[in-house]
């Protein structure tokens, strides 16, 4: 993007390399701290909340927290850790196996297109064999 406009009217400018540029006149303003745009016939973009994690997402995310904390030496064991943060051992080790997965398992669960049929539980105590089980 290299303007924004005001004024004018919507129109699309083909290119002759088959790309089309979209123009929009918008304006932006500050309300309440946001920046919000304003359409030209006044009408005012609604901002959308982020979805919610899912629960393969935030296990992830915490078993890489936990991880950065035992490498950081911020937690000696994952007794202490477990301890630390109110769960059980064997927990907190499923929860770290989840940072060996595939590249593609971890995309997968962070662009919420795992399929169905593996489970959080599948994935945290063998990651390994789920990459052969996913095709991956």
């Amino acid at each position: 993007m290299t303007a924004i406009n005001v004024n004018g009217a919507a129109d699309v400018i083909p290119s002759s390399d088959g790309k089309l540029t979209l123009n929009i006149p918008i304006q932006i303003r500050r309300r309440g701290g946001c920046k919000r745009i304003t359409l030209p016939n006044g009408e005012m973009g609604k901002p959308h909340k982020p979805l919610a994690p899912t629960a393969m997402q935030l296990a992830l995310a915490r078993g890489h927290r936990w991880l950065a904390m035992f490498e950081s030496g911020e937690v000696q064991t994952l007794r202490e850790l477990a301890a630390r943060e109110g769960v059980g051992d064997s927990y907190v080790s499923r929860m770290i196996n989840l940072t060996m997965l595939s590249p593609y398992v971890i995309q997968a669960i962070l662009d919420d297109t795992l399929p169905d049929n593996i489970t959080l539980l599948e994935l945290a105590v063998n990651p390994p064999l789920v990459w052969k089980v996913a095709g991956i």
